[in-house]
């Protein structure tokens, strides 16, 4: 099982009508990494109309969702860069698009369209990644089977997070946990059973 949330901070700009939308938006493990993301922000544009802003926290322990008009008339802002971040199938992911007010009203749907449309090119910019839960084992093996272990690894897309070199080749092996069991069956069929494989701990998503 895996989630996708956002490789890093984005942010962008947009102008409808005179008035600037500031869209950025973050990663966030959790709902007090949300709301810091969200405090930074006003705080950065403490001058602005507006700071709206919408989260969504589930890392299979903790789950929370939430979003804020911050004065906008009810449900043209907050909710509609809620609904970006849920369309898109995001989690972990706090979103705040600014609004200086430029003189023109944009009327209940002009708002919706450009908070959703801010709040998607700050997605955009951010990228979008997928986190898996991950499974890690050890297998040690003689050095002549050096290139065949490393090369079974990397071609199942798992990764070599430590070695060690004794008498016997000793490598630590991270892969998503999905795919641990077909990679050491794999790798016991590749070595014909001269590498030894041990199972180690479970790391959270």
């Amino acid at each position: 099982m895996g989630y996708k949330t956002l490789k890093g901070v984005g942010s962008a700009r947009l102008v409808v009508k005179k008035s600037v939308f500031i869209g950025y938006a973050s990663p966030a493990n959790t709902e007090e990494d949300a709301k810091a993301f969200i405090t930074q922000i006003k705080v950065h544009h403490d001058d602005a109309t507006h700071n709206v802003s919408a989260y969504i926290i589930n890392d299979g322990k903790n789950f929370a969702v939430h979003y804020d008009d911050d004065g906008e008339p009810k449900g043209s802002a907050g909710k509609p860069v809620l609904k970006v971040i849920q369309n898109k199938g995001l989690s972990n992911v706090v979103v705040v698009v600014t609004r200086y007010f430029g003189g023109i009203k944009l009327g209940y749907g002009g708002l919706v369209k450009a908070y959703s449309d801010a709040a998607s090119l700050a997605i955009e910019n951010a990228g979008i990644t997928e986190v898996y839960e991950k499974e890690r084992f050890e297998v040690t093996f003689p050095y002549s089977l050096f290139h065949t272990v490393k090369g079974v690894v990397e071609n199942a897309g798992g990764r070599v997070v430590g070695e060690e070199y004794n008498q016997l080749v000793k490598f630590t092996v991270e892969t998503r946990k999905d795919e641990a069991e077909a990679l050491m069956k794999l790798l016991r069929e590749r070595t014909r059973g001269r590498a030894r494989l041990r199972a180690l701990f479970m790391r959270g998503l």
